[in-house]
């Protein structure tokens, strides 16, 4: 067996200190320093294990032989999502469902709302965003663990501005900055340290444009790069690596699954094809897997279908079950490491705008189970995002 013996170790005082031979135990009321750097200073070759304090971020990291993944190190008080316990009890992921169009045509809500992700339960209120949002075709899981940020959307309008909230706290939005271009219907993805808005409409044209904020500051969004197609009422999601978008529509629908590396600038790159081309789908993930969710197809206004891909790959989505009820214009999702979730959404043409929430167990695969209901109204167009999602 080999050793490791070093003997030229020092103590505070100078003097030296003992070999250093086999299993070493270290003890210390001080502290370890472990090596440092920014997101793009990360080795190039890391073998698994590897432990680096990340300062784009403000946490640890480590390497697990695909990705990065983040070291948590504080759990706000989040609250359960029943009207009897107050926001302060208990703690554990916390998804946000904001804005959208509600009945009749046309008319557009600013409320906030929130549940908790491991119980069961209807919404509760968190408070309102700065100005009513709708049309946002999910901004999906654009949030870090203790910022929710909320992009662009129409009133109906195109609208540029960019909207935050703290997970831990309720209460209204606050202003963060603008986008570089006004536009609804667009789809959002983020890790810990960046929040990405791609392609929607600025109207009347559709775009291909992907920007980025650093949602630990405030400020404008910059330029990232550019989606493989123009398109609109698309949905994203992501691990802490990559952003994910899958589906949307130019007019006619696309299959596309695109992603990007969330740490570089650059344009998206191929991924595969969702099982069904479709628009106005809700997409949540956690590290492994992505899901896409519900929406319009060419044959239906009401998708009920459920995809699954695996992040880290590339290839076509698999069928993963069905949502409670198939429904799109436009529904939404967020997640947690364990559970993601539909909300809202409409289904045509009779019943029109609804306030369910289904969820599944996103490492199984399987039909949706019922979660809740909306407490405010029912609405489509919704803006969602959670403190647990996959990129953190």
């Amino acid at each position: 067996m080999s050793e490791f013996k070093a003997g030229n170790f020092r103590n505070e005082q100078g003097s030296n200190g003992p070999d250093l031979v086999g299993v070493t135990t270290f003890t210390s009321p001080y502290y370890f320093v472990p090596p440092s750097g920014t997101t793009a200073d990360r080795p190039s070759n890391p073998v698994p294990g590897m432990l680096r304090f990340n300062t784009d971020s403000g946490r640890l990291e480590v390497w697990r032989g695909d990705h990065w993944a983040t070291i948590l190190g504080e759990s706000p008080n989040l609250g359960i999502s029943t009207a009897a316990a107050p926001a302060s009890s208990g703690t554990g992921a916390r998804g946000l469902i904001a804005g959208g169009q509600t009945a009749p045509a046309g008319t557009v809500t600013n409320t906030i709302e929130y549940v908790s992700i491991s119980s069961l339960g209807n919404s509760i209120d968190f408070g309102d965003l700065i100005t009513g949002h709708a049309c946002f075709a999910p901004t999906g899981n654009t949030s870090s663990s203790t910022r929710g940020i909320f992009m662009g959307g129409g009133t109906p309008v195109r609208l540029n501005i960019i909207d935050f909230v703290t997970f831990s706290s309720t209460g209204n939005a606050t202003d963060f900055g603008d986008l570089i271009t006004s536009r609804s219907e667009l789809a959002g993805c983020s890790n810990s340290t960046r929040g990405i808005s791609l392609g929607g409409s600025p109207g009347p044209s559709v775009t291909n444009v992907i920007e980025y904020v650093t949602i630990a500051s405030a400020g404008n969004a910059q330029d990232f790069g550019d989606l493989t197609e123009t398109k609109e009422q698309l949905s994203g999601c992501s691990s802490s690596v990559r952003g994910l978008v899958g589906g949307g529509s130019n007019p006619a629908n696309t299959s596309r699954i695109e992603f990007i590396t969330i740490s570089t600038l650059g344009d998206a790159a191929r991924f595969g094809d969702l099982t069904v081309a479709r628009n106005s789908l809700g997409a949540c993930s956690n590290a492994v897997r992505a899901l896409f969710g519900g929406g319009r197809s060419a044959s239906t206004n009401n998708e009920n279908t459920i995809d699954f891909i695996t992040i880290a790959s590339t290839g076509n989505a698999q069928d993963f079950g069905d949502l409670i009820q198939g429904r799109g214009i436009i529904m939404s999702a967020f997640s947690s490491s364990t559970r993601g979730i539909w909300a809202g959404g409409y289904i045509s043409p009779a019943t029109g705008r609804v306030n369910t929430m289904d969820y599944v167990t996103i490492l199984s695969t399987g039909n949706a189970i019922d979660f809740g209901d909306l407490s405010s109204v029912s609405r489509a167009s919704i803006a969602t995002c959670s403190n647990g999602h996959g990129g953190l």
